[in-house]
């Protein structure tokens, strides 16, 4: 029999938050474990060929071979594109900045 490795998989919402801890053989990859792990059952939007990976906050691709006590996190795509509203904010404090109107 194979070795076993102890993994977390997480993935958030803005309403709800999933953790499960998960032992895989080991050299499963990330998708591996995703898949093994159940939560492509709980939470069917998610896609691994579309969604961004993650070890630890550091983007991981799909066939990475995972070690012991890893954290796979599973990304949402941006709702809003945030140099998009960093630049609407800050037209937005140009506009107030010009004082109080013409004389």
């Amino acid at each position: 029999m194979s070795e076993q490795i102890n993994i977390e998989v997480v993935y958030a919402l803005s309403h709800e938050q999933a953790l499960l801890k998960v032992r895989v053989p080991q050299n499963s990859t990330v998708a591996d474990a995703i898949r093994l792990s159940g939560i492509l059952e709980k939470y069917p939007d998610i896609d691994i060929s579309k969604n961004k990976l993650g070890i630890f906050g550091k983007l991981s691709k799909a066939d990475a071979i995972l070690r012991d006590k890893d954290r796979i996190e599973i990304y949402r795509p941006l709702i809003a594109d945030p140099k998009e509203i960093r630049r609407q904010r800050a037209e937005e404090g140009k506009v107030m900045k010009k004082g109080g109107g013409e004389l």
